[in-house]
């Protein structure tokens, strides 16, 4: 009897790893030890060791921080909002989509490409440009994280991290990830439509569709290293088309002139082009957090959901009293 169960639950952990998700999994690890190791050899020329190594992966300073902990079980937490994520995203952009369609069909009538399946390079080209269109409204939606109030409540849980640990990255309050969620199929989705209008046929969008969103989330894996401490930078001429970790951590650092600066996801050329990209000194080191010592308002699972929400009621209440206070003026 135990044997069969051990047997079966080392055939289904076997499709788990074998599978995408597997494939997902090990690139990613494969990616962090990847910047590891190009960090330590930066950092210790003709120096290494096996011990020093694993040291500079796994600094006890990093890793035993409450802030730390309290990222690991933020991380825990959010595996239950996971799935709530999928339908908001499948149907923002499917709704863009159409609604993008639509509104091409109505001002230039039926569109004229026969329905037929794409070539390799549109679907190259079609992919290119969705994972663009994804990238730009990562970039606006961050900028207003810290521009409009309310979300600036939710964004403080992600830069109340103290330590980076790597699933810093889901230190993202739920409703907050929702609301991303959400935005994050417009662009994608508006883009879509044109391109269901002017070449693609539906079918092959809706499967190669998948592709794209599977491309995204392995150039989200560099996500992970970027909310570590290593200090990966890419170089200066790929550093002029990517936004490398090193570039995001300064995004975290509470000095003021770092503040709002370096918005991007993978690219970027968005903050260069809006100007907000800051270029960190060569291994510059950062303080990560919120001023003052707001941070330490969220360092515990139950603080990490409900103080952005407390924060919100209290500026809510705050701007229904001057309302009301102008109205008796």
């Amino acid at each position: 009897m135990l044997a069969s169960q051990f047997h079966r639950f080392a055939v289904l952990g076997w499709q788990h790893v074998a599978g995408a998700n597997g494939i997902a999994i090990l690139l990613l690890w494969a990616t962090v030890l990847l910047a590891g190791v190009v960090t330590y050899v930066r950092a210790n020329p003709g120096d290494w060791s096996v011990r020093d190594f694993i040291g500079h992966m796994l600094p006890r300073e990093v890793f035993h921080h409450p802030s730390a902990r309290a990222d690991f079980l933020f991380w825990l937490s959010r595996r239950i909002f996971v799935p709530l994520l999928v339908v908001p995203l499948a149907i923002s952009t499917v709704a863009a989509g159409h609604v993008a369609y639509a509104a091409l069909r109505a001002v230039l009538g039926a569109p004229a490409h026969p329905v037929a399946p794409a070539g390799p390079i549109m679907l190259v080209a079609f992919t290119v440009t969705m994972l663009i269109a994804y990238d730009l409204s990562y970039y606006l939606y961050h900028r207003m994280q810290h521009a409009v109030p309310i979300l600036w409540e939710l964004h403080k849980v992600h830069h109340s991290a103290q330590i980076m640990v790597g699933v810093t990255k889901d230190r993202v309050h739920p409703i907050d990830d929702i609301m991303n969620t959400w935005w994050d199929g417009l662009l994608p989705g508006l883009c879509y439509g044109v391109w269901l209008f002017f070449a693609l046929d539906p079918v092959e969008v809706t499967v190669f569709g998948l592709n794209v969103y599977l491309l995204r989330n392995i150039i989200l894996m560099m996500d992970f290293v970027r909310h570590t401490h290593l200090k990966l930078s890419y170089g200066r001429h790929l550093n002029a088309v990517l936004l490398s970790p090193h570039y995001h951590q300064l995004h975290h650092s509470v000095a003021e002139r770092h503040w709002d600066k370096n918005f991007g996801l993978t690219l970027s050329i968005w903050d260069r082009l809006f100007g907000t990209l800051v270029i960190p000194e060569k291994d510059e080191d950062f303080v990560f957090g919120l001023t003052g010592n707001e941070a330490e308002e969220y360092q515990s699972l139950y603080k990490l959901h409900v103080v952005p929400l407390k924060k919100i009621a209290v500026r809510l209440g705050r701007r229904r009293r001057v309302h009301h206070a102008g109205e008796v003026v």
